[in-house]
């Protein structure tokens, strides 16, 4: 299938659905990722044929065989973003082609077949569509959509793989911090790295995640929430956290994060708070912030407030930061006005209940 072609989609309703009751007992407190939806959309890649295969059928486990290359070899990627029940009852996705550009460029970077960009969009809007009653209505919850491609093909032997399978599920999310919005506190990694140079931190890749596992271990046995990654060549400078961008405010109203050099996810959720806090006054700076400067700006109180910022979590206030020489607060260890307010500016706007001047939001039902 070539970037200008149609792949039309057969669907085939699942035959046993979960009951009306069932799905309202599930919708009342799901979590995060533990509850799913119906169904699935799955589509098929060979070389020579290119897309073909496209179908919305009911979730099931997935076929292997035990030498498909994903594997072995790990190629991988997947993407993250969620579908809301605004007040009108319309159902919208926030910035979809965004994530459509990013899984091409994750798909570029591991070798793998790039999916056309409205393709991608498309099969959301099927899943989204056949399993609408899954929307949670209350405020905080969404259905998460996880598109995600894998190399399919039976071999052994390191080389891009010629056939791929690519799928998308649909979670319905509360708040992905237990306890909802407040401050976290992070673990400064003393030995790990997520990326390096040249790497594959820019791709979203299920090998980045998994390298961090140890750190975030690490993390939670420091009583932390998060694990912060400083830089792989220096070790001085912050980079970002386990699944999260972070972002610092100072006190003359300056809003910094670190710059995309190749070894940090370009967030989606990341370039839209770029751009709502300067048309909120903030001056903005794509500039390197090493850990020594976040912990003296802190105890000088140039330094107000910080915060991490991705689909799963929108925006979440960092209130104090752990490292195996001690700790400390970052405003008293409360939730910034600035995080806050730029928070709730961006839930409206994913909500429909401000202006949308950017086009970000897309109506799909």
């Amino acid at each position: 299938m070539s970037g200008g072609d149609k792949l039309d989609f057969e669907i085939r309703p699942n035959p046993a659905p979960v009951s009306a009751a069932d799905r309202a007992a599930l919708l009342a407190n799901p979590g995060f990722g533990r509850v799913f939806t119906d169904h699935m959309v799955t589509i098929r890649y060979a070389e020579g044929k290119g897309w073909y295969d496209a179908r919305v059928e009911a979730r099931a486990p997935i076929p292997m065989d035990p030498a498909a290359a994903v594997l072995h070899y790990a190629q991988e990627i997947f993407e993250g973003l969620k579908a809301y029940r605004t007040g009108d009852g319309a159902v919208t996705m926030f910035r979809p082609e965004a994530n459509a550009a990013r899984f091409v460029a994750s798909a570029k970077r591991m070798a793998m077949p790039e999916l056309p960009p409205e393709t991608f969009v498309e099969s959301l809007r099927r899943l989204v569509e056949i399993d609408q009653d899954w929307i949670p209505e209350h405020e905080d919850a969404s259905l998460y959509l996880r598109p995600f491609m894998f190399a399919s093909e039976v071999f052994l032997g390191v080389r891009p793989a010629n056939e791929y399978l690519y799928c998308v599920i649909a979670s319905p999310a509360g708040a992905y911090f237990a306890g909802g919005v407040k401050p976290v506190t992070v673990w400064v990694s003393p030995d790990y790295t997520r990326a390096a140079p040249g790497g594959t931190g820019a791709a979203k890749c299920g090998g980045n995640y998994a390298t961090s596992l140890a750190a975030q271990a690490e993390a939670i046995e420091a009583g932390c929430d998060q694990v912060v990654f400083l830089d792989a060549v220096e070790r001085r400078f912050v980079d970002e956290l386990g699944g999260m961008n972070v972002f610092f405010v100072y006190d003359d109203n300056t809003l910094v994060t670190p710059p995309l050099t190749g070894t940090i996810l370009p967030g989606i959720t990341r370039d839209a708070i770029l751009t709502l806090a300067a048309e909120a006054g903030h001056r903005v700076e794509e500039r390197p912030v090493s850990f020594a400067d976040w912990q003296a700006d802190a105890a000088s109180g140039r330094l107000r407030e910080v915060f991490a910022c991705g689909t799963a979590a929108v925006i979440t206030p960092i209130g104090g930061v752990r490292f195996p020489d001690g700790e400390f607060l970052i405003g008293g260890g409360e939730p910034g006005r600035s995080t806050m307010a730029l928070r709730q500016q961006l839930v409206d706007i994913q909500r429909g209940r401000a202006e949308d001047r950017h086009g970000w939001v897309q109506r799909v039902l």
